[in-house]
């Protein structure tokens, strides 16, 4: 397992912590019977920082960037044919009777 892997468990680690802690910083409100006017600034920090680190982490483990071949056979947008009035499409319509009169069955 690389760098980028373990980089990017710890931010995960990290903002999961963070989002526990802010939860129970709430309770610890709704206790004392007092407002939330926000998370407090350590949990705010590591938020900052498991951010920083899944950010780093998601650019580092693919390695290499792929260019886009404008001209491959594999990116090749497949055109419509000339003629649009007898387009078929599969969708959910077609479980639905086409007689308006008939009813579904339950």
């Amino acid at each position: 397992m690389g760098v980028g892997y373990v980089v990017g468990i710890v931010g995960g680690v990290l903002l999961a912590h963070a989002a526990l802690s802010t939860i129970q910083y709430r309770r610890e409100l709704k206790i004392m019977e007092e407002q939330f006017t926000g998370p407090p600034s350590n949990v705010v920090m590591e938020l900052l920082l498991g951010l920083l680190l899944c950010m780093w982490a998601g650019l580092a483990v693919p390695m290499k960037f792929l260019s886009v071949l404008p001209h491959s056979d594999e990116n090749r947008v497949v055109s419509l044919p000339a003629n649009l009035d007898f387009m078929i499409f599969n969708h959910r319509g077609k479980v639905l009777p086409s007689n308006p009169d008939l009813k579904l069955k339950n």
